[in-house]
């Protein structure tokens, strides 16, 4: 087993969520610290384990389960997981997990610069090899466009403003690190809310860097596509925007949130929802893990 390095958010009812054939074929898109793919192999007889994850330290969890010919590591970002499997000769799957909040070995590196805690180089990146820093984002981007970026992803009121005191601040000194951030964002922030102003910023920075929005949007149009009959999706969320997104694509069957209807103006669901509200962590895990306490895990069956 691989170190510790991520406790398995809902472990339990993500599990229960996936419904496990034992011979079937699942995808873990987040693998991460690889708790949640241990817990799948488990319940796995002759059934195939593909997980998925470009952070070089998840690769290295990844080594624990090497001699298990059951699972199979791919190094590469969720959004192309379907190209990949079909180079393993896999068109569809039984079931489809993802855990999209970033780990805690990521927020507890300070190098990696995703976390308000430490003083470090503002990087964010999930994987090394992007060229996208938070540093070039507040270097480099307009003021309009970081006004986008702070509104669209962070929910930020007061993005022209913050965006604005970026520009000014920037002809100073350049904005490098996290402790200088979060003193411009600090004297924006609305008074008592600093915290989760500022965490906000800093969501919105990370989903930037790594284009989670438009990664997420490609990988749920491709599970609805590659999961058989009954095969169920997993999703785990941790804010509002990518919530929304996954509430649709179950609901709706795709990720405006526009129901489609047939002649007779029936509703079009290729997918069924588990679950009518999305399930949240139980108080004897946030005990052990606050982190979680932003989470939803919402569950689809495909008709």
């Amino acid at each position: 087993m691989p170190d510790p390095y991520h406790n398995p958010v809902m472990l339990k009812e993500s599990m229960e969520g996936l419904l496990i054939n034992p011979d079937g074929v699942y995808v873990d898109l987040t693998f991460g610290g690889g708790g949640h793919a241990a817990e799948i192999l488990r319940s796995l007889e002759n059934g195939k384990l593909f997980a998925f994850d470009q952070d070089p330290d998840a690769r290295a969890n990844a080594a624990a389960f090497k001699d298990d010919p059951r699972f199979t590591f791919i190094d590469a970002n969720f959004r192309y997981f379907v190209r990949y499997l079909k180079m393993h000769n896999i068109t569809t799957v039984d079931g489809i997990l993802a855990d999209l909040g970033v780990s805690s070995h990521q927020i507890d590196s300070a190098e990696r610069g995703f976390s308000t805690r430490f003083d470090a180089i503002l990087d964010m990146r999930m994987s090394r090899e992007g060229k996208l820093t938070a540093r070039v984002v507040l270097d480099e981007y307009s003021g309009e466009e970081l006004q986008k970026v702070f509104s669209s992803y962070g929910e930020i009121r007061n993005a022209r403003t913050l965006a604005s005191a970026i520009v000014n601040q920037r002809k100073v000194e350049p904005i490098h690190t996290v402790n200088r951030m979060k003193k411009i964002a600090g004297a924006l922030a609305p008074k008592g809310r600093e915290i989760k102003y500022i965490s906000r910023i800093f969501q919105a920075l990370r989903i930037e860097v790594n284009e989670e929005m438009a990664a997420l949007d490609e990988m749920l149009s491709l599970s609805l596509n590659i999961l058989k009959s009954k095969g169920r999706l997993v999703v785990i969320s941790y804010h509002s925007l990518e919530d929304r997104k996954v509430k649709y694509m179950i609901k709706y069957g795709n990720i405006a949130g526009k129901p489609e209807k047939d002649f007779y103006g029936n509703l079009l669901r290729p997918m069924l929802p588990i679950v009518t509200k999305p399930i949240t962590p139980a108080a004897d895990e946030l005990a052990v893990n606050s982190r979680a306490r932003s989470a939803k895990l919402r569950i689809g069956e495909k008709l």
